[in-house]
């Protein structure tokens, strides 16, 4: 695969407030970095972002979240390792990321009540709406992940 084009070359100005936002959700949002890894997977995973789903899985393992948290994300519902919190955002990551079909509906929103205030729903929803974002740069410009050697 290869790059369409870099938009930090071709519109520096346009990448600067994005990359403001991301600062925004990983430093200043107050979510706890596990659920923001769990969010940027599983949006990634929807759209197809092998960038940022190389990048984000990388950054979790650094974080010290186990394989096995990170490897079944993609398979969430079938698996017992996510806490109910957990869950609450993946299911909400799953409706905004695919809003079309899940039109955010009240069973996606609902699971979101018992673990965070308004504000953290707030945070959360704005982090996803940042990655579905980056998830739609990257891929749109075929934005090539990084190889490691022993796979190449």
């Amino acid at each position: 695969m290869q790059a369409r084009l870099n938009p930090y070359v071709a519109a520096p100005a346009a990448m600067q407030p994005i990359a403001a936002l991301d600062t925004y959700v990983v430093k200043h949002s107050g979510l706890a970095v596990h659920l923001v890894h769990l969010l940027k997977i599983r949006a990634s995973q929807i759209n197809g972002c092998a960038y940022c789903v190389d990048m984000h899985t990388r950054e979790a393992r650094h974080d010290g979240l186990g394989e096995q948290w990170i490897n079944l994300i993609a398979t969430w519902q079938e698996s017992p390792v996510y806490t109910p919190q957990e869950r609450a955002v993946l299911g909400w990551t799953e409706a905004l990321t695919l809003l079309p079909q899940s039109r955010a509906s009240d069973a996606d929103f609902e699971p979101l009540r018992a673990h965070f205030s308004d504000a953290e729903i707030t945070a959360l929803s704005v982090a996803i709406a940042a990655i579905n974002v980056w998830n739609r740069i990257a891929v749109g410009f075929r934005t090539p992940h990084p190889v490691d050697p022993q796979a190449a």
